[in-house]
């Protein structure tokens, strides 16, 4: 099969084939037409090598060397798609896999030339995509093959590029691979359940492998989520046309995430119901491998799209730029939900796990210890209910500690200084490395306890006990045990003061190195969390975040920032507002009676009566007077050129 061998080649872009061929003339009609001849009478004598050899030319001619530009071309290819499509729908008994697979390869290489216009090719995937399942075999075959060619375009495609409109698929599309991906998920999981022993083991050495519509999806997901992130207005171009274009674009990805992030989550809370019935299922069933299922069920959920679109999905909704209000408002229902789910699943899987290793305790025996105690006692236990954390110990991000090392060798006049902070930390402890050395005790390393080093010293380390240089270390030497520094920020300053000497060797000057934890043992943080555990602690984290955005409200603007002070004066708190016909607030011409006290104190903060209404319209009333400061009425009157009016007494 070298022209399969060949076809291959040309699939990738970086090698020098693939820009000859692209480069070559396009196939004249008549060749195509031999083919199509070919073809026939390859299928009509059922010789299976020649229609093979036959679909491998097809894929090669429609990739790079047919433009149908004339009818007669345009003829020629509905006969080719004749001939591909007769060869898909064909019975599995007069058909082998091996053809089916090139079929699907042939019509998916071309596909842009069998399908030229949008509407047919959505009508190809919306058939392949509902069908494909009952009708044939070859539909699924030939949805997974263009399904999975998308994905990878997509993936090295830029949002708002000519060919995203052809890689992303409209809505309506995306709701049926979306329901695909469902389906399978919740199949998956329930196989847990239903298979046999054998069948199970099987079903766990293959996940997670992720099927063509969740690959698509993913690539849909991230490409969206990515280029909302990384999204930046064109270099050397500041222009105004250009920022707006950016924001429209901006505003365009927002909104296809928040449309394909309500469908997800959607669908993994059908999957999520799906997998809380299946764990209460095996959970009272007397299956004998229940803990081997039970522990296997986690495993596979991970392969569903809970474990490969959810938790992309609530990691990028904690950026910046999808932390808004419309995204809040939308999807905090959903979420909610999803969090109720997830923390009751993984309840489920941790209070059950236990009883494994607990089958010879006997019932009768908890139920007289509950009643020996107190009635205190027994309310205190009757208010206890422990979730889905209890006695779960959360990974810390600083169990692991953090390493602060020099180069390796120390070379002249090197200066090294860095400060490691962990908030919430009493003390931190230090653990140096056994090679630590340098070649004269005055080329130390001092460590202080705070963010820099005017902060209080707490030791100095030098020298080396090789023979080399000094010969000698400062104090008792590099450390060999923990040193203890209080607070939760230390800072390291190292200096190389000597120039190295020619017998000095590496050893002698290795430098320093040194693990900063808030523990004195490490902690083992290998094993992480059980999956369900931290899924619903990523989702009650995006919830939380949601409602403080929900609770905070709209952002202020940048015309109510102008507008603070007057915003707060009181001589407009104390005017009354009416709404004119075309939405516009003014203050009312006409004022009416007014419950507010005739005298205002500028100096104290005035607030409304709680039981001030609209008064009626169409009476008149003497506003309150406002009682300014004298200092400010000094300035009004110099900025007006206004003296105070004199009071004289009249003469009778």
């Amino acid at each position: 099969m070298c022209i399969h061998q060949l076809n291959l080649l040309a699939a990738s872009n970086n090698l020098p084939i693939s820009s000859f061929l692209g480069k070559q003339h396009p196939i004249e009609a008549q060749h195509l037409s031999s083919i199509c001849d070919i073809m026939e009478k390859a299928m009509v004598n059922g010789d299976t090598c020649i229609i093979r050899c036959i679909l491998v030319v097809f894929q090669v001619v429609f990739k790079f060397f047919f433009s149908p530009q004339t009818e007669r071309n345009r003829d020629i290819v509905r006969r080719s798609g004749l001939l591909l499509w007769q060869l898909l729908m064909a019975p599995r008994d007069q058909i082998c896999s091996e053809i089916q697979k090139e079929v699907c390869l042939a019509i998916s290489s071309g596909l842009n030339i069998l399908y030229p216009g949008e509407a047919e090719i959505n009508n190809l995937l919306k058939l392949v995509l509902t069908e494909g399942e009952n009708r044939n075999s070859g539909l699924s075959q030939l949805r997974d093959v263009i399904l999975t060619n998308l994905a990878e375009q997509l993936q090295n495609n830029r949002f708002g590029s000519e060919d995203d409109d052809h890689y992303r698929l409209n809505d309506e599309l995306l709701h049926y691979i979306l329901k695909i991906v469902v389906r399978e998920s919740c199949v998956l999981i329930t196989k847990c359940q239903t298979v046999s022993k054998d069948d199970f083991q099987r079903l766990l050495s293959t996940v997670p492998a992720a099927s063509s519509c969740l690959r698509y999806l993913m690539a849909v997901q991230n490409h969206l989520l990515s280029n909302t992130v990384l999204i930046k207005p064109e270099e050397n171009d500041d222009s105004d046309s250009s920022l707006q274009g950016e924001t429209l674009k901006v505003q365009e990805l927002k909104t296809s995430i928040l449309s394909l992030a309500t469908q997800i989550l959607t669908g993994c809370d059908e999957v999520l119901e799906m997998l809380q019935q299946v764990t209460t299922a095996l959970i009272h069933s007397d299956i004998p491998d229940r803990e081997q299922r039970l522990k296997g069920l986690e495993q596979i959920t991970k392969a569903t799209m809970l474990g490969h679109l959810l938790p992309v999905l609530l990691t990028s909704l904690m950026h910046p730029n999808l932390q808004t209000l419309t995204m809040a408002d939308a999807l905090m229902p959903q979420l909610v939900q999803l969090v109720l789910y997830t923390s009751q699943t993984a309840l489920l899987l941790k209070t059950q796990s236990p009883v494994f290793s607990e089958l010879n305790s006997s019932p009768s025996c908890a139920s007289e210890q509950k009643g020996k105690l107190l009635p205190d006692e027994r309310m205190l236990e009757e208010k206890e209910e422990p979730g889905f954390l209890t006695g779960l110990k959360i990974p810390a991000p600083w169990a692991a500690g953090k390493t602060v090392e020099t180069v390796h060798p120390v070379r002249d006049n090197y200066k090294f200084k860095e400060t490691v902070h962990i908030p919430g930390a009493r003390c931190l402890y230090l653990r140096f490395d056994n090679r630590c050395s340098s070649q004269y005790d005055y080329d130390k390393l001092v460590i202080y306890a705070g963010p820099n080093t005017n902060s209080r010293k707490v030791a100095e380390y030098g020298g080396n006990t090789l023979g080399y240089g000094s010969r000698s270390v400062l104090g008792t030497g590099w450390p060999k045990d923990l040193v203890k520094v209080e607070g939760d920020t230390v800072t390291f300053s190292f200096e190389m003061r000597s120039g190295r000497e020619h017998n000095t060797p590496d050893k002698a000057m290795w430098g320093f190195a040194c693990t900063v934890r808030a523990q004195e043992s490490s902690e083992d943080v290998s094993g992480g969390l059980p999956f369900l555990v931290d899924l619903a602690l990523g989702l009650s984290v995006l919830a939380c975040s949601m409602l403080r955005i929900l609770y905070n409200g709209p952002e202020i603007t940048k015309d109510e920032e102008t507008c603070q002070e007057l915003l707060r004066s009181k001589l407009l708190q104390r005017c009354q507002w009416q709404v004119e016909a075309n939405g516009v607030i003014s203050p009312a011409l006409t004022p009416s009676p007014s419950p507010l006290p005739l005298t205002i104190d500028e100096d104290r903060e005035f607030t409304y009566p709680s039981d001030v209404l609209v008064p009626p319209v169409g009476h008149y009333f003497d506003l309150p007077r406002i009682r300014l400061p004298p200092g400010i009425m000094i300035k009004l009157r110099e900025i007006s050129g206004r003296a105070r009016p004199q009071f004289r007494p009249s003469i009778k």
